[in-house]
């Protein structure tokens, strides 16, 4: 077994700034939805996903690849939604099996209530705090990183 390439100092402060940057950046951003608007992060970006999807429609697969989400989690996170009136589920015509997530008319009024505020959260903790240019160096950095992921 070979060694581990180990981070240097430089690489590991960098690291750790990133993870714990965007824990807390994601516990700020919880905790104002959820304060402001009863919504999850996760619930918020499944009503983006669902937002911007043709007919405000996505197969619960494609919605779960997209939303960064497990299949079992977005199956309970759709549940809460369905129960708040902001989605709803219905079949697949000609596919037994498939489901679709379709936002509801509640739950775009939901999301563009939410919007407003979160924009703002955003811009205050994170667009507002970033120079333009390390804002584009870190948006290189991520399409780079979700290329390797996807492949």
């Amino acid at each position: 077994m070979s060694e581990p390439r180990w981070l240097d100092a430089t690489e590991q402060r960098d690291w750790r700034a990133y993870v714990d940057g965007s824990v807390r950046l994601t516990e700020i951003m919880d905790r104002d939805l959820k304060s402001k608007h009863g919504l999850s992060v996760s619930e918020y970006e499944i009503l983006v996903r669902l937002s911007e999807a043709p007919e405000h429609r996505l197969r619960m697969a494609e919605l779960a690849a997209n939303a960064s989400q497990s299949r079992s989690r977005l199956s309970h996170t759709c549940s809460r939604l369905e129960s708040k009136g902001l989605v709803m589920r219905d079949t697949c015509p000609g596919d037994k099996r498939g489901v679709f997530a379709i936002l509801t008319p509640e739950g775009y009024a939901a999301l563009e209530r939410a919007a407003r505020d979160h924009v703002e959260t955003v811009r205050a903790y994170f667009i507002d705090v970033i120079d333009p240019a390390d804002l584009a160096a870190i948006g290189r950095a991520f399409t780079a990183v979700m290329k390797r992921i996807h492949g």
